[in-house]
């Protein structure tokens, strides 16, 4: 009776993981830059449309009021916008500087969707509007009603939500803005003046003890 013995993984099997891996967090990488900016556009867009409407009481009759959703309230657009820019600082930090933007792009997600759903039933601004209206110190509404829009910045601020919480997530094994900058003036600063002259090219040479180096060595020294 033979036993059967189990199959081990080949030396690819690490490889393709690290690809796989590596493909996840590309993946990652564009949602969270499309969720991101869509959610913030979305915010901001909405944020200037009318968000409810309704009938002013006046003692000469009766005015339609409208409010868009910046008069109902300020603060989606402006999470919108510190959202938008903790996005791209994503990018220009690293490390626990990283984990703490991206958790702040969260943040302004959730707070953003939040403040636009309690907009959606707020008649405060319709009540301004209608006291600007009719010049009495409070006005009156009636036949209060609110659109698509207070629900469309909501969707916007998940959207910038997700986006955060992509970056939570994957964001260590994304790129930073400066690496590229950095890696360039690393290789930059260990040109001519670490290594030696190469000896079979006389400008390098002279090169070389214009700067007061040895150029057999690439040593600085003072010239006699």
């Amino acid at each position: 009776m033979t036993s059967a013995t189990p199959a081990t993984p080949g030396p690819d099997a690490p490889a393709e993981g690290a690809a796989d891996g590596a493909a996840a967090h590309r993946r990652a990488l564009a949602a969270a830059l499309a969720a991101g900016a869509l959610g913030a556009a979305t915010v901001l867009v909405a944020s200037g449309r009318v968000w409810g409407e309704a009938t002013a009481v006046l003692p000469q009759g009766e005015l339609p009021v409208q409010a868009t959703g910046g008069e109902v309230t300020g603060v989606p657009s402006a999470l919108a916008l510190v959202g938008l820019a903790a996005l791209v600082a994503v990018f220009a930090v690293r490390r626990a500087g990283r984990t703490l933007v991206a958790a702040l792009l969260s943040l302004c997600g959730a707070g953003a969707a939040l403040a636009a759903l309690l907009g959606a039933g707020d008649r405060g601004a319709l009540e301004a509007e209608a006291s600007r209206a009719s010049g009495l110190a409070r006005g009156t509404v009636e036949g209060v009603s609110y659109g698509v829009w207070p629900y469309a910045a909501a969707f916007g601020g998940l959207l910038l939500l997700a986006a955060g919480l992509l970056a939570l997530r994957h964001g260590r094994h994304w790129p930073a803005m400066s690496g590229r900058h950095e890696r360039a003036g690393a290789s930059r600063s260990a040109g001519p003046r670490g290594s030696a002259a190469d000896p079979e090219r006389p400008e390098e040479l002279w090169r070389a003890l214009d700067r007061g180096e040895d150029p057999t060595t690439g040593r600085t020294g003072k010239r006699p």
